[in-house]
Formats: C-alpha cells, structure tokens, sequence
C-alpha cells in the first residue's frame, strides 16, 4: 500500500479554534483518501521552510513567499498548489530547477474578474464617484455638464494588455455594449484572437488605439512595470486605464504622475503595488480614481472552489499524475508523472 503523503499549509492567521478536518474540510474532498493537511505556524521563510521541510506537498495563496529559502531545504515536496490564478507568491524558476511542479486555478474565477473588470471600465467612463460625490455635495445640477462631454461607450475601442481567460471573457462583455475590442498578447496565437472576434495588435499600436486599457497580463519579469511612463505618453489624453490583474504591472508613480498632469483621463484599479496602500497615496484622493480592495474574484463561489481545485491539483500529482494546470510544464518531462489526459487532435505537428 502506498504510504499516506503529508501536504503543508501556512496556519491562517486568522485561524479559529477547529480541527484540521474541520478547517480543510473542502480540501480534504481531495486528499483525504492519500495525504493528511499539517500547519506549520511560522513568521518568515525559515520559519515555514523549517516546519514543511518533509511535506510531500504544499498549498499556498497569500501569505509568505514560497522562496529558494523554502524550495531548497524541502526533502521530498513534488507539489506547490497555488489557490489563485497569478503565481507570483512562488518562486517559480526555484521549484523548476528543484523539480517541484507548480499548478494553479486558472479557470475558478474568471468570469467574476471580468463582471469586475466591466464594473471598473463601466464607473470610470460614466464618472460615478464624481457624480455620487455631487449628490452628496448639493451639487445636483453639476452632473449633467460634465457627462456631456464624454463619448458614449458604443463605438469606443477596449485594448486588452494580455489575452488570457479574463481578457477573453471581459471582451464578449464590452462588444455586448458596442465596443471595438483590440488586443496585444505575444504568447497567444492570432488566429485565436481574431477567432475571437477580437483585432490582434502590437503593444505600440494597442496603447495608441485603445481608449480604454485592461490589464490582463500576468506579473512576472518580463511584464513588471510595463505600463509606465513611456507607455503612457503613447496612450490618448482621454484614454482610461483598468486594472485587475497585479500592481506590479504598472509603475505607480508613473501613473499618478500621467493622472495630475493630465495625460490619461482616469484609472479603475482593483489591485496596486503595495496593498493596502499608504493612506496618503495620492490615487486614494483623486475624483477621476476609482480603487477596490484586490476584490476582483471575490464571490460566493470563488473561495470554496478555489480551495478544492487547488487540493485536486496536488492530489492529481501525489498519486503520480500530470496535474490539469501546470504553471512551469518544463518540469514534466523530469519527474516521474503519468501524463494521463488525451493528446488534443485540433492540430498538426506544425501548428
């Protein structure tokens, strides 16, 4: 019989007084039949590296970075679950080079993020802090003048900064409204994008077209700050920015600094690059700013499926398996797991 695995979790701080199967309960759906969920209480990396290091597994969302402090001292981990769709909790090049498989969720909460995604672009372009702000104010007759000075949203062009799942469905979103939708994805196939009803661009072209930008792009080395001041003195005066992806994506003080001086017209932003902010952060005053607190997924659904996908994920792995989402699939070649999901037919060898 094959030997019960251990999966390492980072104790919530905000952990009440319950049993491990009544706190994994959703995770244990998985991994009760193979694995036993073991906290490990810690403060720092070599806290946590200290108190995992015979896991077979861990599973991970936010809390401490899963570092090369952590990957290099773990004996016998071939799993990391992360319970969100961005990895950039993990050191990803560590685990590859550690033969440690990476999965995330992908595909738990992907509408959720483009209803919020829509909801940020939708405030932002009928101003509804200013308006609401004008109630408030005793300021009724003020709203109307202001408005009438901006376009309507049919006929306005959407770039889309990355091509993934949130971009795709926040697309369908805005052509239901009349939008034109344009994209820049190098990673993603033309044909995909045109199949999509959606206009393949360079990023040059998408900043200079686009009258509103949405960010979809993962954070990572290529991508951190690639919304900064160049980027943003290629963009329309009246051009409005959303944000749902990662902070780190768009250099902070360059935006602001557009923002004040009049170079883009406003921003949504549901993430920034330090969270919370510092209460005098200059976005947080700003009438044309609209900023949520990194609530994009948040809904009913998205904690608890998030939770048992991410468990199945590293279920999938600990009893030998390719997992469904892969996140650094060169690894797979190197480790000792059965691909078991058919070959897709859809194409040939040089597509």
């Amino acid at each position: 019989m094959t030997s019960r695995k251990t999966v390492a979790v980072q104790l919530p701080s905000f952990a009440k007084p319950q049993s491990i199967q009544e706190r994994y309960a959703l995770e244990l759906e998985a991994l009760a039949p193979i694995a036993d969920i073991v906290e490990v209480k810690a403060d720092t990396s070599a806290e946590f590296a200290e108190g995992a290091r015979e896991a077979d597994a861990i599973i991970t969302s936010w809390g401490i970075h899963i570092d090369d402090t952590i990957i290099s001292q773990m004996k016998r981990c071939s799993v990391i679950g992360v319970g969100s769709v961005g990895v950039d909790m993990v050191d990803i090049k560590a685990a590859t080079a550690a033969g440690i498989v990476v999965t995330n969720v992908p595909d738990v909460f992907i509408e959720e993020v483009a209803d919020h995604a829509m909801m940020l672009l939708l405030t932002t372009a009928r101003r509804t802090k200013e308006m609401e702000d004008f109630v408030h104010q005793n300021a009724w007759f003020k709203g109307r003048p202001l408005l009438s000075k901006s376009p309507r949203l049919m006929g306005q062009t959407l770039g889309l900064l990355g091509f993934g799942n949130v971009a795709r469905c926040t697309a369908r979103r805005a052509e239901a409204f009349g939008m034109r939708v344009i994209a820049h994805d190098p990673y993603v196939s033309e044909l995909t994008i045109s199949g999509a009803g959606v206009e393949p661009v360079s990023y040059g072209e998408l900043l200079e077209r686009c009258d509103y930008l949405s960010i979809h792009a993962p954070l990572n080395a290529e991508t951190a700050h690639i919304v900064n001041a160049d980027a943003l003195s290629q963009m329309q005066p009246h051009a409005i920015i959303v944000n749902t992806a990662r902070g780190g994506l768009i250099k902070e003080d360059d935006l602001i600094a557009a923002l004040q001086a009049g170079k883009i017209a406003a921003a949504g932003l549901d993430v920034l690059e330090t969270e919370p902010p510092a209460q005098d952060n200059p976005l947080l005053s700003m009438p044309n700013v609209v900023v949520t607190p990194h609530v994009a997924s948040a809904t009913t659904r998205m904690r608890p499926e998030t939770r048992r996908r991410a468990a199945r994920e590293v279920a999938l792995v600990l009893r030998g398996r390719w997992p469904m989402s892969c996140v650094n699939p060169t690894v797979l070649p190197r480790v000792t797991l059965e691909r078991w999901q058919p070959v897709p037919m859809d194409r040939g060898p040089n597509r």
